[in-house]
């Protein structure tokens, strides 16, 4: 009994110990209040602020020159007889659901050929990377609008063939088309991942499949885009998320306008158009919120989908 009872007397804390122990947790806790108040104030005054605000502000009519005025729910009554709305969500599905599936096509194209064990891989994908850098920029912006207006760079490689080409950013017809080849210009950041995907499949699946008389089509189709799954639903959330938030491109080949007729009137672009353009802040934050639910409602769809075609090691 004796010997039970020095052992407990030992396991026992003494109230020293205990009290300096306490002492270090306290410490400990307020040294990560420190270091963690930066990004709470970030959070509360950058982010969470602006977003409670701005979802007031869409409830009411403020025009940046008076006071906001509660209208309940007027600005959603508006955006629904709003035709110029329409055209803009017309024309933004139809850059995002053309556009980014082609971008990620020659993403994935280009990382299998750069998987093949090129020399000067580094430089390779730097290149290719650059435009990712790039294609969101205004002055790559101003360059497109160069290179496709009437007397643009195309059209006088086109003249060589004796083909005279109209102004493809002049034309409503073919205006939304040169933005969609910008948007696909910039797969550089895609690509990338795709490349670091391709090298993570184990090279003995494909001499297993060799064996088997597995010609590369079916190696690419059985065992590359299977295992590659993921990387793609990574990809295809973070484009589709990316190509509804386009605006730079629209807004500088048209002038800020959205057109010829509306040709290139992104959301964004409306949005910015109602908000410092035509002073109505209270429906642009409405449209805001539209906007973020809409890119909340695809993206689930997609993470809803992923279930049918997306495969994990585990």
């Amino acid at each position: 009994m004796s010997v039970v009872s020095e052992i407990r007397t030992l396991r026992k804390p003494s109230g020293r110990s205990g009290r300096k122990g306490r002492g270090v947790k306290t410490h400990d806790g307020k040294a990560a209040v420190v270091f963690l108040a930066p990004w709470i104030i970030g959070l509360v005054a950058i982010t969470a602020g602006p977003m409670l605000m701005s979802l007031y502000l869409s409830f009411t009519d403020y025009n940046l020159l008076s006071n906001a005025n509660f209208t309940g729910l007027e600005n959603i009554q508006r955006m629904l007889d709003d035709t110029r709305l329409a055209k803009s969500l017309t024309v933004t599905m139809v850059y995002v659901f053309v556009s980014t599936p082609i971008q990620l096509a020659v993403a994935l194209g280009l990382a299998v050929v750069l998987d093949r064990g090129l020399r000067g891989l580094s430089l390779y994908r730097s290149i290719f990377y650059l435009p990712s850098l790039l294609g969101s920029s205004v002055a790559v912006a101003v360059l497109w609008k160069r290179v496709f207006g009437v007397d643009g760079l195309f059209n006088q490689f086109l003249s060589l063939f004796g083909i005279d080409g109209p102004g493809w950013i002049s034309q409503p017809s073919t205006a939304l088309s040169t933005l969609i080849l910008l948007h696909v210009w910039t797969f550089g950041a895609p690509m990338v991942i795709f490349l670091a995907g391709l090298r993570q499949i184990p090279r003995e699946f494909y001499e297993a499949a060799s064996v088997d008389g597995a010609s590369r089509r079916q190696q690419f189709r059985n065992i590359t885009l299977p295992m590659l799954s993921p990387i793609i639903f990574f990809n295809l959330v973070l484009g589709l998320i990316g190509a509804f938030q386009s605006f730079t491109q629209a807004f500088i080949v048209s002038d800020g306008r959205g057109g010829p007729s509306d040709s290139t009137l992104f959301f964004t672009l409306y949005l910015y158009q109602q908000g410092f353009v035509n002073f109505s802040m209270g429906y642009a934050s409405a449209l805001a919120w539209l906007l973020l639910l809409i890119i909340a409602v695809f993206t689930a769809i997609n993470f809803w989908a992923s279930k049918f075609w997306v495969f994990y090691d585990n």
